[in-house]
């Protein structure tokens, strides 16, 4: 099967030779191909989408507000289907899929509530008979470029707010998992999207590159790793274009010799291993202070170890699935070898023979990590958490500051001053107090400082809007007629001008 791209309202076949093979991670065999475009197809799909470009932006914002809502019944409608595609070429278990289809549907839904969030302002009498007006309007074609972790939940966190802002979309998903975009297209189409305003197209450097300094283009969001998301940033903005670029993560959960332990190890076992640690906000170092340290390894490494790892394509009956590719186990499997070899203690070692050909992993846990060890540094993406030892909180909000990411982090206490110091001095954009993982829904945005985001508005939320509009402010004034004018024009004399 060869992934077809969308443009100008039409699947086609790509007329590029070169593809690359779409897998199930849990079976190892290849499920589809995917095209990787030149640079003439993707020039084509940008061209047709700005052909559309006027007509959309000029209907009106509740006409596209109302694509959402009929977009959404038929995502419900389709909600296993997704789920289970989201898994087949993903891996993660289906519980992990319906969850990221719903976080999708949640930003849909979003998009329907986008007309009373673009409304402008007004200000009579700004200046003697002035008055000021500030409306927000489409900022043009506009580009997503997301990654195989959530094949469904990030493209959704772009083109349904783009779209309803007045601009038209060209989506170019991770061609490790086209599947799940393909589909969420074809169901936009059936939803009424006119031809053109959504688009889809497949490829690597050459399609991306292409779609990052086309003159048409306006605007590019992106999510992937940090040195990705850092090039596509400066190359972005470097031809001109508005840009978001999300990247990579090294999150931190912090463990106070208070916390509940029941509640601390189940979440921090889910933020850690859940989607098989490939996430950004996943958690990859937790920080025990004081005297939880042992027991907190200790009643991990027993939990983890019972977590179920196997193919998630044809059983429910499993917690942690596959990663995303054979190459990328050997990559993750390094780290846990790196760090025995740096001084580290392996306190649950993931790497073991399963008897699947699937791409699996097991969680590990890693003890007596020192803050300068590469398992401390690196993004590993993947089920592998280092345990720090730190004397007390002071020293673990020191932990934040020296991390050159800023994606998520989280506290788990009863103590309320110690959480307000988390919350008022830990260095990442979303926290979580006694909460694992602190992705924000649909209504809030997404926000990674330091190395973990490059830009200046956010995905999700009103920032999401704002990204995807620009501003426009009109001066008015107008001046009333001579006297002789009043007395020749018949709007201004006689009955009318006194009612």
């Amino acid at each position: 099967m060869l992934v077809p791209i969308l443009t100008a309202g039409q699947w086609q076949a790509a007329r590029t030779d070169r593809v690359a093979d779409v897998f199930n991670p849990s079976t190892g065999q290849v499920i589809a191909q995917v095209p990787l475009c030149t640079v003439e197809e993707t020039s084509a799909v940008v061209e047709a989408a700005a052909a559309a470009l006027p007509k959309w932006s000029a209907t009106p914002v509740i006409e596209r507000a109302r694509l959402m809502f009929r977009y959404r019944e038929l995502l419900e409608k389709n909600f296993d289907e997704l789920a289970k595609l989201v898994t087949r070429e993903h891996g993660k278990t289906l519980a992990e899929s319906r969850a990221e289809v719903r976080r999708g549907i949640e930003v849909v839904e979003f998009a329907c509530g986008i007309p009373s969030l673009i409304m402008g302002q007004s200000l009579a009498d700004v200046a003697r008979e002035v008055d000021a007006d500030v409306s927000r309007h489409p900022v043009g074609v506009c580009v997503g470029i997301t990654p195989y972790n959530f094949p469904a939940m990030v493209p959704m966190w772009m083109y349904p707010i783009a779209l309803v802002c007045g601009n038209t979309f060209i989506l170019k998903p991770s061609e490790k998992v086209p599947l799940s975009a393909v589909r969420l297209a074809e169901l936009l189409v059936e939803a009424g999207c006119p031809a053109g305003v959504f688009s889809v197209v497949h490829g690597d450097a050459p399609c991306v590159e292409t779609l990052l300094t086309h003159p048409a283009v306006a605007a590019v969001s992106f999510v992937g790793s940090s040195p990705v998301a850092k090039w596509i940033y400066e190359r972005g903005t470097q031809a001109g274009k508005r840009v978001q670029a999300a990247g990579g993560a090294k999150n931190h959960f912090i463990i106070m010799p208070d916390a509940d332990p029941a509640a601390t190890i189940d979440a921090l076992s889910a933020s850690a291993f859940g989607c098989g640690g490939q996430r950004c906000m996943a958690t990859s170092v937790a920080v025990a202070i004081g005297s939880i340290g042992d027991p907190l390894v200790e009643q991990l490494s027993t939990h983890a170890a019972n977590l179920r790892v196997g193919p998630t394509d044809t059983t429910s009956d499993v917690d942690l699935g596959p990663l995303i590719r054979r190459e990328h186990v050997t990559r993750v499997a390094e780290y846990v070898e790196v760090a025995r070899q740096e001084g580290a203690t392996i306190a649950l070692d993931g790497r073991r023979k399963f008897d699947s050909p699937g791409f699996l992993l097991g969680p590990s846990v890693v003890d007596q990590v020192r803050p300068e060890m590469r398992v401390a540094r690196d993004e590993i993406f993947g089920p592998v958490l280092s345990v720090i030892r730190a004397a007390n909180l002071d020293e673990a909000l020191a932990l934040g500051k020296q991390c050159p990411f800023g994606n998520g982090a989280s506290i788990f206490t009863r103590d309320g001053y110690a959480a307000r110091q988390f919350k008022q001095h830990f260095n990442a954009g979303m926290l979580g107090i006694n909460v694992g993982v602190p992705a924000p829904m649909a209504w809030l945005p997404f926000t990674g400082w330091n190395g973990s985001f490059f830009g200046d508005l956010h995905v999700q939320g009103t920032e999401g809007v704002q990204f995807y509009t620009r501003q426009k402010v009109t001066l008015s004034r107008w001046f009333a007629p001579s006297a002789k004018q009043a007395s020749e024009d018949p709007l201004w004399s006689g009955k009318f001008k006194s009612s």
